[in-house]
Protein backbone atom coordinates (compact mmCIF):
# COMPACT_ATOMS: atom_id res chain seq x y z
CA UNK A 1 0.00 0.00 0.00
CA UNK A 2 1.24 3.50 -0.82
CA UNK A 3 1.54 5.82 1.72
CA UNK A 4 2.36 9.95 2.13
CA UNK A 5 4.45 11.43 4.26
CA UNK A 6 5.47 15.19 5.27
CA UNK A 7 8.85 15.94 7.51
CA UNK A 8 9.16 19.49 8.67
CA UNK A 9 12.56 20.76 9.36
CA UNK A 10 13.34 23.08 12.22
CA UNK A 11 17.23 24.43 10.60
CA UNK A 12 19.14 27.72 9.89
CA UNK A 13 20.74 26.54 7.29
CA UNK A 14 19.54 28.64 3.85
CA UNK A 15 20.45 26.12 1.23
CA UNK A 16 18.38 23.23 2.99
CA UNK A 17 14.68 21.94 2.90
CA UNK A 18 12.22 23.11 6.02
CA UNK A 19 9.42 20.64 4.20
CA UNK A 20 10.27 17.02 2.77
CA UNK A 21 7.00 15.08 1.04
CA UNK A 22 7.51 11.54 0.18
CA UNK A 23 5.39 8.90 -1.85
CA UNK A 24 6.28 5.93 0.01
CA UNK A 25 5.68 2.22 -2.00
CA UNK A 26 4.76 -0.78 -0.15
CA UNK A 27 8.53 -1.29 0.64
CA UNK A 28 8.73 2.02 2.07
CA UNK A 29 11.42 3.14 -0.69
CA UNK A 30 10.15 6.70 -1.75
CA UNK A 31 8.71 6.74 -4.85
CA UNK A 32 8.55 10.20 -5.67
CA UNK A 33 9.82 13.22 -3.48
CA UNK A 34 9.16 17.07 -2.37
CA UNK A 35 11.98 19.43 -1.31
CA UNK A 36 10.11 22.73 -0.32
CA UNK A 37 12.65 25.28 0.83
CA UNK A 38 12.35 28.29 3.04
CA UNK A 39 12.20 30.94 -0.13
CA UNK A 40 8.88 28.94 -1.15
CA UNK A 41 10.98 27.54 -4.80
CA UNK A 42 10.39 23.86 -4.47
CA UNK A 43 12.49 20.46 -6.37
CA UNK A 44 11.18 17.18 -6.92
CA UNK A 45 12.53 13.64 -7.99
CA UNK A 46 10.97 10.48 -9.42
CA UNK A 47 12.62 6.99 -10.81
CA UNK A 48 13.34 9.70 -13.42
CA UNK A 49 14.30 12.42 -12.50
CA UNK A 50 17.38 13.19 -9.94
CA UNK A 51 19.33 17.05 -9.38
CA UNK A 52 23.02 17.44 -7.30
CA UNK A 53 19.82 18.86 -4.51
CA UNK A 54 17.41 16.14 -4.40
CA UNK A 55 17.23 11.73 -5.18
CA UNK A 56 15.24 8.97 -3.66
CA UNK A 57 16.46 7.66 -0.66
CA UNK A 58 18.73 4.63 -1.45
CA UNK A 59 17.07 2.77 1.49
CA UNK A 60 13.77 2.37 3.43
CA UNK A 61 12.25 5.07 4.97
CA UNK A 62 12.53 5.16 8.72
CA UNK A 63 9.35 5.01 10.70
CA UNK A 64 7.34 8.18 12.07
CA UNK A 65 9.32 7.56 15.40
CA UNK A 66 12.53 7.39 14.33
CA UNK A 67 11.93 10.37 13.16
CA UNK A 68 9.98 12.49 15.48
CA UNK A 69 12.96 10.78 18.35
CA UNK A 70 14.90 13.88 16.90
CA UNK A 71 14.13 17.12 18.05
CA UNK A 72 14.81 19.12 14.44
CA UNK A 73 12.43 16.63 12.90
CA UNK A 74 8.43 16.02 13.09
CA UNK A 75 6.93 13.88 10.62
CA UNK A 76 3.34 12.87 10.12
CA UNK A 77 1.04 10.87 7.66
CA UNK A 78 -0.39 13.34 5.02
CA UNK A 79 -3.58 12.28 2.60
CA UNK A 80 -2.44 11.54 -1.21
CA UNK A 81 -4.10 14.75 -1.99
CA UNK A 82 -1.85 16.67 0.27
CA UNK A 83 1.25 14.85 -1.86
CA UNK A 84 -0.21 15.47 -4.90
CA UNK A 85 -0.85 19.53 -4.07
CA UNK A 86 2.98 19.68 -3.31
CA UNK A 87 3.51 17.63 -6.37
CA UNK A 88 2.10 20.05 -8.92
CA UNK A 89 3.12 22.65 -7.12
CA UNK A 90 6.95 21.37 -7.32
CA UNK A 91 6.76 20.52 -11.28
CA UNK A 92 5.31 23.88 -11.64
Amino acid sequence: MTSYVKVRWDHGFADEPVELFSELGEDRYEVRKVDVYRDGRADWADAGRETDTIGLGEVPFPGLGEINAQPEFHAEVITAEEFEAAWVRARG
